[in-house]
């Protein structure tokens, strides 16, 4: 295992903490919808590139309310595993999950990133799994809070990467056909370069494609 590795799909998994009410409630170290269009590229890309996926909640039933729908109904068959600890990490059913996916390198986002990130990720690298955290697609109760835990997860050393970053690692050549519409479709949804997308549809024709020809068909 090492970090000169890309990520792919038959390599790593995900870890996807807290999307809830009540966590989102108390961010403000980044605007809300760009961790909401962030975590749903890291969830759908996820999905399209069959990557295996953890989902956890925090006191679902009786303080933060459910997992947003916009990501679990991506994935109707997944358990979602409830926690009252803060570190998801102390919760048997969720070491279980990740252990069941069979893979050691994991991308972790999550609200918030001073305690439902960053905990599990020092317990994760203690246990010897590559730690990747989705920095744009986590949030905590102000800059410096995000900030200095960012710091301190690096420095344990996890490494950040963005949401957009993660998509266009699996993907890596714009000809592989089979997920280069999936992948457009996640960039038109929820990121500032589907209006590229979408203009070079309309001025070049749908057949438009930066993987070429092959891509296009």
């Amino acid at each position: 295992m090492s970090k000169l590795e890309m990520l792919t799909p038959q390599n790593s998994a995900i870890a996807l903490i807290d999307y809830q009410p009540a966590m989102y409630q108390g961010v403000q170290s980044h605007d809300r919808i760009v961790v909401f269009n962030n975590i749903q590229i890291l969830a759908k890309a996820a999905k399209l590139f069959k990557i295996p996926t953890v989902l956890s909640t925090v006191a679902k039933d009786s303080f933060s309310g459910p997992f947003m729908p916009e990501v679990t109904d991506l994935f109707p068959n997944h358990d979602i595993i409830d926690r009252t600890s803060m570190n998801s990490w102390l919760d048997a059913g969720f070491r279980k999950a990740v252990a069941a996916t069979g893979r050691k390198k994991f991308v972790i986002a999550g609200l918030w990133t001073e305690a439902c990130v960053m905990f599990p990720t020092i317990d994760m690298l203690r246990e010897g799994y590559e730690i990747y955290i989705a920095a744009d697609a986590c949030g905590d109760l102000s800059p410096e809070a995000h900030n200095r835990s960012m710091d301190r997860a690096v420095q344990a050393g996890a490494t950040p990467i963005t949401s957009c970053q993660y998509v266009f690692e699996l993907q890596q050549d714009w000809a592989r056909s089979e997920t280069y519409e999936g992948v457009m479709d996640i960039l038109r949804a929820h990121s500032p370069y589907g209006i590229q997308v979408r203009f070079s549809k309309w001025a070049l024709g749908e057949h438009a494609s930066e993987g070429g020809a092959k891509a296009a068909k």
